[in-house]
């Protein structure tokens, strides 16, 4: 049986799909050939993943994709993008194609009029809606992220001050109202008193600098310097990571490392907190403000606090950060 697996984007869900992808290739027979269309920019995510058989790159032509999917000849779509793109991909491979709830009408009512509608249910479990017919399972091993070995960075590869134990900490986000602000980023850091090291894409290099600049010592700041395996490698490295609602959440987590994630705009409720494996002892480390009456303000997040501020982030209380990263 020939599959296709479908998501686009981004990072984390991607990251989020992979107990779905393992369950399929150790649940069913051994001649399941799986495939996976992914965007160009996030084809590493896939490469690495030995339960994938090949890679479709979607750039700028979905046709030119079409295309090409088309010969392969493929008995069934799992469909773990469910928009208008994947759609039009499911019609012209016209063979069985199945999808899950996106909820996007609870969530509206949660955003809009705070009205929680929504299932006490992970989007990984709802992931799963989409293979039932299958009768492929949840098994309950969580989340897996591959390192290549080229990128596998190892205790040499840090400064000296850095191999006897560290703290990561992310220090970016895909929207601005889900990152924890800088000031608050350096009062944890200085509470810690302990070395850390510093996560975050080419996009997250000012902030990382004025971080680093306002600690001082104990912080090492490789921000824009690494790739995302080289940073999922500092991750697998450190005692613990403190992290916003990001990818490098969920990366963490299929890390199985302890965390703390602060919640902005955002909310768990969602279902996209950190999965861990079944029988983990790592905990459910969240912060978040949970009061406010304008939270939460979207699914995703905005350029900037729509209310002009920023109290979900801004209250957040860093000895209880602090407190959670020690385990204390």
């Amino acid at each position: 049986m020939k599959i296709l697996l479908i998501r686009f984007s981004s990072i984390g869900d991607i990251v989020l799909t992979t107990p779905v992808i393992r369950c399929i290739k150790r649940q069913m027979d051994d001649d399941v050939e799986l495939h996976m269309l992914t965007r160009d920019k996030f084809e590493s995510l896939s490469y690495n993943n030995p339960y994938i058989d090949k890679t479709h790159e979607y750039g700028n032509s979905l046709r030119e994709v079409i295309k090409e999917l088309k010969k392969e000849e493929f008995d069934y779509v799992v469909d773990l993008q469910k928009n208008s793109l994947s759609r039009r991909v499911c019609w012209a491979l016209g063979c069985e194609h199945h999808s899950f709830h996106k909820l996007d009408f609870k969530k509206m009512l949660l955003t809009t009029f705070k009205i929680n509608k929504l299932p006490d249910v992970h989007i990984v479990d709802r992931y799963f809606e989409a293979v039932e017919p299958l009768d492929v399972k949840n098994d309950g091993r969580g989340l897996e992220f591959y390192i290549s070995e080229s990128n596998m960075m190892q205790e040499p590869d840090l400064p000296e001050e850095f191999r006897n134990g560290f703290y990561a900490v992310v220090v970016g986000g895909s929207y601005n109202t889900k990152v924890i602000p800088t000031e608050k980023l350096v009062e944890i850091i200085e509470k810690l008193d302990e070395p850390v090291i510093l996560l975050g894409g080419p996009g997250d290099m000012q902030r990382a600098k004025q971080v680093a600049d306002a600690v001082g010592e104990n912080v090492w700041n490789p921000v824009g310097m690494l790739n995302l395996e080289q940073s999922a490698a500092i991750i697998k490295m450190s005692k613990a990571v403190l992290t916003s609602d990001t990818g490098m959440m969920h990366i963490a987590a299929a890390l199985n490392k302890p965390m703390v994630s602060v919640w902005g705009n955002t909310v768990p409720e969602f279902g996209m907190y950190q999965l861990y494996p079944k029988g983990s002892i790592n905990k459910l480390n969240i912060v978040e403000i949970k009061d406010l009456k304008c939270r939460p303000c979207s699914k995703l997040g905005y350029k900037k606090c729509p209310k002009g501020h920023f109290k979900c982030m801004k209250m957040i209380d860093t000895d209880k950060v602090v407190s959670f990263l020690k385990n204390e």
